[in-house]
């Protein structure tokens, strides 16, 4: 019996702002039916990064001290954001608690623009990751994928992008191939993170074998029947687009073309007495 190849979705381990992660899935924390289910998911997941609202788990008071105690616990690298934010000046001071709290200088940046669609404010996104740039922060922005917002979130001092890859909670996936596709061959050198909309492990595997360093997800994970087998699914899904994309994907065709060659191959005349 063959000996079982060693796994090679590691070859390049995920650098971002100098730190190396094991991980290329980020997990969110909300919405778990327990917080033990959350941290059991998230280890299930073998993710080395959690994302926290500050300003949610602060509004519970003792129960929010618990919750960051159980983070704590986790040993994960923690990302904290700034969801529910509607300005910069919002952000931005949302930003600076949780550094307080976290003791981190990382930042997941959003400002919203739109209730429905939770769609990124592109223009104080780029105000509020300049600022918060200048102030020591490493920024994580949440944005679109439009490439002249790339261009000024990474003039503001990003060193990674995270464009959305459906609304938040949606659980549509890859809404725009296209556009994705194009961003990820326009920055070859950006570690490029799929944050939101993605709602089964085929998602994020899909954006891995794109290319992609990693993808950001919550509510896939925790609304489902049980959280823990489903980050365990996102884990190896994340891992085998990863290896995917190293391995080197067929091209797609528009004509068949035979897998066993016919020259070479021996014919029968069925007829012959």
């Amino acid at each position: 019996m063959n000996a079982i190849e060693p796994d090679i979705s590691a070859d390049v381990p995920l650098q971002v702002y100098g730190t190396t992660l094991r991980s290329r899935l980020f997990l969110g924390t909300a919405q778990y039916p327990s917080p033990e289910i959350m941290a059991r998911a998230v280890r299930a997941a073998g993710s080395d990064v959690v994302t926290v609202s500050l300003r949610r788990e602060t509004a519970r008071g003792n129960a929010g001290e618990r919750f960051f105690d159980l983070i704590r616990d986790l040993r994960v690298r923690v990302l904290p954001n700034t969801a529910g934010c509607r300005t910069a000046r919002e952000a931005i001071t949302t930003a600076r608690m949780a550094r307080e709290l976290f003791d981190t200088a990382w930042i997941k940046l959003e400002v919203i623009a739109n209730d429905d669609t939770l769609q990124p404010d592109v223009f104080g996104l780029v105000d509020a990751a300049a600022e918060l740039t200048r102030d020591g922060f490493q920024v994580f922005p949440y944005t679109t994928e439009d490439l002249g917002v790339a261009e000024r979130l990474m003039g503001a001092g990003c060193e990674v992008l995270m464009p959305w890859g459906a609304p938040i909670g949606t659980g549509r996936g890859l809404n725009n191939i296209y556009a994705l596709r194009t961003m990820r061959r326009y920055f070859p050198g950006v570690p490029l993170v799929v944050d939101a909309g993605i709602g089964a492990p085929s998602h994020a595997s899909e954006a891995m074998e794109m290319g992609y360093d990693a993808v950001l997800l919550n509510t896939a994970v925790a609304k489902a029947g049980d959280p823990v087998l489903m980050a365990r699914a996102f884990g190896e899904a994340v891992r085998a687009g990863r290896n995917a994309w190293s391995a080197g994907l067929m091209e797609a065709r528009d004509m068949a073309s035979p897998s066993t060659p016919v020259a070479g191959t021996p014919f029968f005349d069925l007829d012959r007495k």
